[in-house]
């Protein structure tokens, strides 16, 4: 099981702030992006290729990082 926190605009674009998914041991960031491009449709995989990952205590978009327990989705802000 993976927690997935959302932020921002994924949070609003999914419905609610976290969830728990079942993917298997080994799973990426690819991964989870494919499997909530299937679960909210393909409208969100653009989204989800801007976000930043929260993988610990790195932040990436290489979809081949393996997940952790907790993953936090954070797309871009804007800001100044």
């Amino acid at each position: 099981m993976v927690e997935v926190r959302y932020f921002a605009a994924i949070a609003d674009a999914v419905g609610k702030p976290s969830e728990r998914l079942d993917l298997p041991s080994g799973a990426t960031i690819g991964d989870l992006r494919s499997t909530l491009a299937r679960t909210y449709g393909p409208k969100l995989e653009p989204m989800l290729k801007v976000c930043a990952y929260l993988i610990g205590d790195e932040l990436t978009r290489d979809a081949t990082t393996v997940l952790t327990p907790r993953v936090d989705v954070l797309p871009p802000f804007a800001g100044g």
